[in-house]
């Protein structure tokens, strides 16, 4: 058995099992642990032993998923809290502090804009965003205080990808945290770490769950930041709880296997999209047409399961299409073993302004399609009767 290997890992990595012997995880529902006496409690809390004190801090589920999930992303640590937001805000909490300066994406997840935008200046910590192909924004971007880079590659939804590999380069060369939202990848597609980055953040309530079943986040990177982080969610309390870090690290036996068939069928839907004569424009990291295709084919193993469209029509037609889809969900969420339609421009995304929305490529005909695991027969001519 060759345990290096990625669905192998996700599989047989278990290390919590009880005096049972168990063949699958037990879940460990308590709020706190008893100790054999009042020295080990002292050494406890004084982190002169270790061991588990109190759920908020850790707990056998949530140590074994992230353990699980290091090993995947080739991380030597993590921390899970209890939402993909709770993770990210969670990371900039930890590493910010008043005047410091964030250079970040344009394009980024809706409330990630509303942290940076409307949520951290009151904190005075301010933000610069650069479009993920202008190399020279980023170079520009940087200031004297800028404590943080922060990208998500692909982006959400405009499907947008930096070079890893480059953008690492440049945060090591300033000193600078350089921090990558992994959501839409996964670590099955994708590890920023290899490439650079010092954290690697997903919300785990899309793909990596899979099911639409349950929220997550997951942190992962070195040691030695993963310690401050846990310093801080400690005494903040973003923990995620142990059933859904049971039923996580359950969905990860499958991750490889559903991803597989996520980007085989989120290609054909691309590529069917594309000679639509009704589609304006499709966004897909392994379409040739895409203009960061290169870069996508040298970081990632396959394309992801997130397609973007934009329908000639604006936004009647694109709310003309998604009201005509039959098996299709109307849906904020993605990820799901079910395929999710999403008008990002009057939900995900409909805090920001239509200049700003313009500027991350979301059109009023702009839709998210998140593909499932039906047939991709079914798939295609649900969209297909749809457009027409």
């Amino acid at each position: 058995m060759q345990e290096d290997n990625f669905e192998t890992l996700a599989i047989r990595l278990q290390t919590e099992r009880s005096q049972y012997k168990e063949h699958s995880v037990p879940l460990y529902l308590t709020s706190s642990y008893k100790f054999d006496d009042s020295e080990e409690m002292r050494a406890l809390f004084a982190n002169e032993k270790e061991g588990n004190v109190y759920s908020r801090y850790a707990n056998p589920n949530t140590s074994e998923l992230i353990e699980k999930m290091a090993a995947l992303e080739g991380a030597e640590t993590g921390w899970v809290t209890a939402t993909g937001m709770a993770a990210i805000f969670t990371t900039f909490a930890t590493f910010l502090s008043a005047g410091d300066h964030i250079l970040s994406s344009r394009s980024v997840f809706g409330s990630s804009h509303q942290l940076l935008n409307g949520i951290f200046p009151k904190w005075n910590i301010s933000y610069t965003y650069a479009d993920l192909d202008k190399k020279e924004q980023w170079e520009n971007g940087i200031q004297a205080n800028t404590k943080v880079i922060f990208v998500e590659t692909p982006s959400n939804p405009g499907i947008d990808i930096i070079d890893l590999e480059w953008i690492g380069q440049l945060a090591k060369k300033h000193g600078i945290l350089l921090i990558v939202d992994n959501c839409f990848a996964t670590p099955y597609l994708q590890q920023p770490l290899k490439y650079g980055a010092d954290i690697s953040i997903h919300s785990a309530t899309k793909f990596i769950d899979g099911q639409g079943r349950t929220l997550g986040g997951v942190i992962l990177g070195s040691d030695k930041l993963i310690r401050q982080i846990e310093g801080f969610a400690r005494h903040s309390g973003p923990a995620m709880s142990p059933f859904n870090a049971w039923i996580l690290s359950k969905s990860l036996e499958t991750l490889a296997v559903r991803m597989d068939r996520h980007c085989e069928s989120a290609l054909k839907v691309a590529e069917f999209l594309e000679a639509h004569a009704k589609v304006k424009q499709v966004r897909y990291p392994f379409l040739p047409s895409h203009p960061q295709y290169d870069i996508a084919k040298k970081q990632m193993k396959l394309g992801g399961g997130i397609v973007t469209l934009t329908i000639n029509g604006g936004v009647k037609a694109a709310g003309s299409f998604m009201d005509k889809l039959k098996m299709f969900s109307i849906s904020a969420n993605l990820g799901d073993t079910r395929s999710i339609a999403t008008h990002p421009a009057t939900s995900t995304h409909a805090k920001l302004t239509e200049e700003e929305r313009l500027q991350v490529g979301i059109e009023q005909g702009t839709v998210r399609l998140s593909i499932g695991l039906e047939h991709i027969n079914d798939i295609i001519a649900d969209i297909e009767q749809a457009l027409s």
